[in-house]
């Protein structure tokens, strides 16, 4: 029997295929390897991070244990969590954005721009909302 954390990453490639009509894993790769940061969040109040992969952990310059459980906002400047916010709100209405660009903050306070994340919900084959992923394979570190 597969656990509550099995499921939900399970969760992340089936419904981003489901939404996004292609593989997020190319072939004979997981998500954990991928070269591309993948970073999931659940429905809590507010939302916490449940997985980030290899990728996303070294550009947020956490542990999986300091990631799993942190609030998603802030991986978000609190200047830019308003931008961040209006993203969620169209990814409510569309359940999946292919071209989104924003920035981010590290733990040490290194800043970085996604360019063409894809955003989805993660979405149960019955329509239930398990919260939201993102996958991006282009950033750019930025300089203060």
């Amino acid at each position: 029997m597969m656990n509550s954390a099995g499921k939900r990453l399970v969760l992340i490639e089936e419904s981003f295929e489901r939404l996004v009509g292609r593989p997020l894993a190319l072939d004979g790769q997981d998500i954990w390897s991928m070269p591309a940061a993948v970073v999931a969040h659940g429905t809590e109040d507010p939302p916490l991070f449940f997985y980030g992969n290899r990728q996303a952990l070294e550009l947020f310059r956490l542990s999986a244990e300091q990631f799993i459980g942190l609030p998603s906002y802030k991986s978000a400047e609190p200047a830019l969590r308003e931008e961040r916010a209006a993203m969620l709100a169209k990814l409510e209405a569309e359940n999946v954005i292919t071209d989104y660009h924003g920035i981010r903050i590290a733990a040490d306070g290194t800043r970085f721009r996604i360019l063409n994340a894809v955003v989805w919900n993660l979405v149960d084959e019955a329509g239930n909302r398990h919260g939201q992923a993102a996958a991006f394979s282009e950033w750019e570190m930025l300089q203060d």
